[in-house]
């Protein structure tokens, strides 16, 4: 299945610095932030993950491909990495439950890729200049333009993505008559937090971005979720009133990953961009109130300020990122509100920390006796 001639094709960072690539499909140029993933499996999760929007993809596992696609294996309902760089990719697969190769998944999609990267060199670049927009191109000839074009890609610090993944229009996930309603707010949600949710027995409502609390709190929800999703949290103004709300509500509330910065800034609590982030499926935690270990899948380039997190009154941090002791968790002091940075759902990835979903189960259970 490899095609007999194959595309020159460049990568070139915003530092100008330039990788040398084969593309993997038809010509084209693709823009976004440059970052890395270190998950050994998982590459159309990831790819599908809304949480990736507009990222330029490095898989540093050396074989991308290998396994194929299943249509059953997304967790939403595209692509949304703005392209894919990876050292080997595999035309061919082998797995008996793989439907399609990916080189088909990737043309449906209409991504631009590239292999044969030195993958290993441009990770360790990135891991001491940090994260930055680039470019991969098959327009080699053209530095100048890619220059110039790069140049206006504007910056992921400041820059609000959640409406560009969120549903349009609000939708239900679940059996109706199930014990438990919970009003999700979509920033970039994945589907397997959906099916975790309806594992434990939820009927979910699933709310656009610019949804306001009034009408997430006119479907009598039991508790309410706030998603994942890609960009810089400080500009979901609307979104960290809902939060706001909820809280104010007593009712109980979950976040994960952006939804966790999300309700770090409707207390007061700052967020920050990171050199450059954690993306990867074996990421280290600690649960501080049981003193447990967990091994995370995790996706983020922003953080939230831990001094600040602290200081605070009525928010005690819950868990910390063994690698470089950033705040993993949060619960409030005095609501039943908690979230965590990393992917309790884990898809890719270990299931140390489903018992998360359990704690929100208990919460509603909690504040809803009858």
């Amino acid at each position: 299945m490899r095609s007999s001639t194959r595309h020159n094709a460049i990568l070139l960072l915003k530092d100008g610095t330039i990788f040398h690539g084969k593309a993997i499909g038809n010509p084209g140029t693709a823009f976004g932030e440059v970052c890395f993933n270190t998950g050994m499996t998982g590459y159309q999760e990831i790819f599908t993950d809304p949480s990736y929007f507009g990222q330029l993809m490095i898989t540093t596992n050396a074989h991308i491909g290998n396994y194929g696609v299943n249509t059953q294996e997304v967790e939403s309902d595209s692509i949304k990495i703005a392209g894919l760089i990876c050292k080997n990719f595999s035309f061919d697969y082998s797995r008996v439950d793989a439907e399609s190769n990916l080189k088909t998944f990737l043309d449906a999609n209409n991504l631009m890729a590239i292999s044969d990267v030195d993958t290993r060199a441009l990770v360790r670049h990135i891991r001491d200049q940090g994260a930055m927009n680039a470019v991969i191109s098959t327009e080699v000839d053209d530095l100048a333009s890619l220059k110039e074009q790069l140049n206006a890609v504007p910056d992921m610090n400041g820059l609000e993505l959640a409406s560009k993944v969120s549903t349009r229009k609000p939708y239900v996930f679940g059996e109706e008559n199930a014990e438990y309603r919970v009003a999700a707010l979509d920033i970039g949600i994945k589907q397997n937090i959906l099916r975790n949710l309806a594992a434990r027995g939820c009927y979910i409502k699933v709310f656009p971005f610019n949804t306001n609390f009034e009408e997430m709190q006119a479907w009598q929800p039991d508790g309410y979720f706030i998603s994942n999703g890609p960009g810089d949290p400080a500009p979901l103004l609307d979104s960290i009133q809902v939060a706001k709300n909820i809280i104010d509500s007593g009712k109980p509330l979950f976040g994960i990953c952006l939804g966790h910065q999300v309700i770090a800034l409707a207390n007061g609590i700052s967020t920050y961009k990171m050199h450059n982030g954690h993306r990867g499926i074996n990421h280290p935690v600690k649960n501080i109130l049981t003193g447990k270990g967990e091994i995370t899948s995790q996706n983020h380039g922003f953080a939230i300020n831990r001094e600040e997190t602290e200081a605070h009154k009525d928010v005690e941090v819950t868990h910390i990122h063994l690698n470089d002791g950033t705040v993993a968790g949060i619960q409030m002091t005095s609501k039943p509100v908690f979230s965590v940075q990393y992917h309790p759902e884990a898809s890719p990835g270990p299931h140390d920390s489903a018992y998360l979903f359990d704690q929100f189960i208990e919460n509603m259970t909690s504040n809803n006796p009858s």
